[in-house]
Formats: structure tokens, C-alpha cells, sequence
């Protein structure tokens, strides 16, 4: 999957991201954050040579409940989740 270039500004439920098949990251920041356009350049390179890895860029910031659930501080955070779907919601 390619790289998502703008940030969510409406950003999905905590339960939404729990359901997700397969390795994923989400990317917490600002379009405002230096360091998160910083980083960009170097997360694009990675993520073009993982294809199956599917990126959510979400806008985050003071009192957001997703970012809050990962206990995001600081941006850009990534997190890596190797298979987001919930232990006992799994298809056999």
C-alpha cells in the first residue's frame, strides 16, 4: 500500500483500528510539526519497500481519543501493529 500523504483530520475509532487485518502503521503528528515532515521522507522509503503494510496518517492533538488510547505524547509517533485484529475477533 502506498503512503497516505495528508493526515486524517476525522480519525477512526479505536474499535475500527482493533479490526484491522494484517501489519499496520499509524502515524500520529501535525501538519504544523517540523519533525513530522521531517520524517517523512524516511517513512516513505520504508514503506515503499513494504507494500503489504498499510499506513493511517492521523492528525492528532489535545484530547483526540485515538492518539490518547496509544498514549501519544509526542509527535510524530509511529506505531507498528503486526496484526491489529482483536484476540478473539480473529476469522478462522
Amino acid at each position: 500500500m502506498a503512503m497516505n500523504e495528508v493526515y486524517a483530520t476525522i480519525e477512526p475509532a479505536r474499535a475500527e483500528i482493533d479490526m484491522l487485518e494484517g501489519p499496520a502503521v499509524l502515524e500520529f503528528g501535525s501538519p504544523s510539526c517540523g519533525y513530522c515532515r521531517a520524517v517523512q521522507a524516511p517513512l516513505a522509503s520504508v514503506l515503499a519497500d513494504n507494500v503489504q503494510l498499510r499506513h493511517i496518517k492521523i492528525a492528532d492533538g489535545s484530547g483526540r481519543p485515538l492518539g490518547r488510547s496509544f498514549k501519544v505524547k509526542l509527535w510524530p509517533t509511529l506505531v507498528f501493529l503486526r496484526n491489529a485484529l482483536a484476540p478473539g475477533k480473529r476469522t478462522p
